[in-house]
């Protein structure tokens, strides 16, 4: 909102037609709103849950100190988000209104979840089936709309739709045209191959389901890792990092043809909205550190996983995201290798057995004794290598 503004003014006002300087000031922005309010939204929760957050009894003794640390801490980066996008952002561009429409549909059905824990004090909120089925569903209508973008900037105007013809050619017609335009026709149907210049997979309308896969599972993986004490805000920042600057050099022709990655007009813009997520993400850090004063609950992690797979769903980086993710890959993998295993002994056997000592990952740790601090802190470190080895794969092609 701002930008649009002052954005036109020449002289210093001039540095608002950057992303790279709307990214930096929404960081910033974000951070402070957080921080200034974050107590005043803490003390409101506290207030409003009494009981706060239920704790679920995986005889660890460390974690059922936490009984009564309240939930929903998701708020507080939603709120910083939002003030950093209206103010930084291009809300002309529709990849922004694509990434939020996923990002607050996931947020409000994780509050909803969180709302009825904490009401019926179980960890039982809304059914795992009704969260998949509405995930999916939010995830088809962004997949579609992310679609009929990329279509309407391939050559012929439009893209290969297959069966879904009439919904995505409706959307492309009401997405901005450019006048440079790419080389593959395949581009807005197509899943971009790891380590090869310009070349995707054709999906035609399968792409749709796809992304839909790409964003729940994101979703839930976030949503998996979040079990300590700023376990999975760190991770997300750094994730978001190396998003803003694929999305960055996806928006750039110049960038984006020395790469050999596909230039994707107005993906760019995407770089100051992670960047508002970052600085959020920071300031909710502040209260989220051990020992937290809030968690983000559901409220935070189902939109912060849904952003990050809508995110590599428009910036093409769909198979990025199992790197720049890994630590949330590899938190995920351990709860189905977990369930897998005990359903597949228990067939055969009578008695399930288990893999890890509990699952998620995070917590078989605890179970080997070591300080939660020392989980996060290496956690954290598995994030960064994770992340630089994502945005090396730009290179390796």
């Amino acid at each position: 909102m701002l930008y649009e503004w002052l954005a036109a003014d020449s002289g210093i006002f001039n540095l608002l037609n950057y992303i790279t300087f709307r990214a930096g000031a929404a960081v910033v922005t974000a951070f402070l709103v957080t921080v200034v309010f974050g107590d005043a939204i803490i003390n409101l929760l506290r207030a409003r849950q009494g009981k706060g957050q239920p704790i679920r009894d995986l005889s660890l003794e460390a974690q059922m100190s936490k009984q009564g640390t309240p939930t929903m801490g998701g708020l507080l980066i939603w709120l910083g988000l939002l003030v950093g996008v209206l103010l930084w952002g291009n809300l002309q561009n529709p990849y922004v209104w694509v990434v939020l429409f996923v990002t607050l549909s996931y947020a409000l059905l994780g509050f909803l979840d969180d709302y009825a824990k904490v009401n019926k004090q179980s960890a039982d909120g809304v059914s795992a089936r009704a969260r998949l089925l509405i995930g999916f569903a939010i995830a088809a209508v962004a997949c579609a709309f992310v679609m009929g973008l990329h279509g309407a900037h391939t050559p012929a105007g439009h893209a290969q739709w297959g069966p879904l013809n009439g919904l995505a050619e409706t959307i492309a017609s009401l997405a901005p045209r450019t006048s440079v335009q790419p080389a593959d026709p395949a581009f807005s149907g197509g899943v971009a191959v790891p380590f090869v210049n310009n070349y995707f997979l054709p999906l035609g309308g399968l792409f749709i389901v796809f992304g839909m896969i790409v964003v729940v599972g994101a979703a839930n993986a976030v949503n998996f890792t979040d079990g300590l004490d700023g376990l999975a805000i760190v991770p997300m920042t750094f994730a978001a990092a190396a998003y803003a600057m694929i999305a960055y050099l996806t928006g750039n022709f110049v960038f984006a043809e020395y790469l050999g990655i596909q230039f994707a007009p107005g993906a760019g813009e995407i770089a100051v909205l992670l960047g508002a997520m970052i600085g959020a993400g920071m300031g909710f850090l502040w209260y989220n550190a051990y020992p937290a004063k809030v968690f983000m609950g559901d409220t935070g992690s189902l939109g912060l996983g849904g952003m990050l797979g809508i995110v590599a769903v428009a910036t093409k980086h769909e198979f990025a995201l199992v790197v720049i993710g890994g630590l949330f890959v590899i938190e995920a993998l351990s709860v189905m290798l977990q369930v897998g295993w005990f359903k597949i002994t228990k067939r055969l056997t009578g008695e399930g057995k288990r893999i890890f000592l509990m699952a998620p990952l995070h917590h078989h740790f605890q179970k080997k004794n070591w300080p939660e601090t020392r989980v996060v802190a290496r956690f954290w470190i598995m994030s960064v290598l994770f992340a630089l080895a994502g945005l090396a794969t730009l290179k390796l092609r």
